[in-house]
């Protein structure tokens, strides 16, 4: 059974930081790809960050050098580190396994019907 499980969300003010983390299930940690999603009111689930299980990442440009992916395999965790928040990065934020390829440093994510019940983030002054 596949089981993911966020924590970290939060209300912050317009610059601040939170970093989500998401506890896996043992089982399917070791092979799968991980990744962010959020998805805001009234719009669209988008991928925010992915991870493979070698640890290549891939960043949504709107999230580009702001936010960080990682992963710790010994935990079975993944992390969103975000940094410099903005008021449009309110959203829940959803962990996700799937798959991955990586090819010429181009990681490319496909994710699998295996979520958690996801974070709300919420930047506001």
């Amino acid at each position: 059974q596949v089981q993911l499980v966020e924590s970290g969300g939060g209300l912050v003010q317009p610059g601040g930081s939170l970093r989500l983390s998401c506890a896996a299930s043992s089982s399917i940690f070791s092979i799968y790809a991980m990744g962010w999603y959020r998805q805001a009111p009234g719009k669209e689930r988008e991928l925010v960050a992915a991870i493979s299980r070698g640890g290549s990442t891939k960043h949504a440009d709107s999230v580009k050098g702001r936010f960080t992916i990682s992963r710790d395999n010994a935990k079975n965790s993944v992390y969103l580190q975000m940094n410099s928040l903005k008021p449009e990065d309110t959203a829940v934020y959803y962990c996700n396994a799937g798959r991955a390829t990586v090819v010429g440093g181009t990681l490319d994510y496909y994710g699998m019907p295996y979520w958690g019940k996801g974070t709300l983030v919420t930047v506001t002054s």
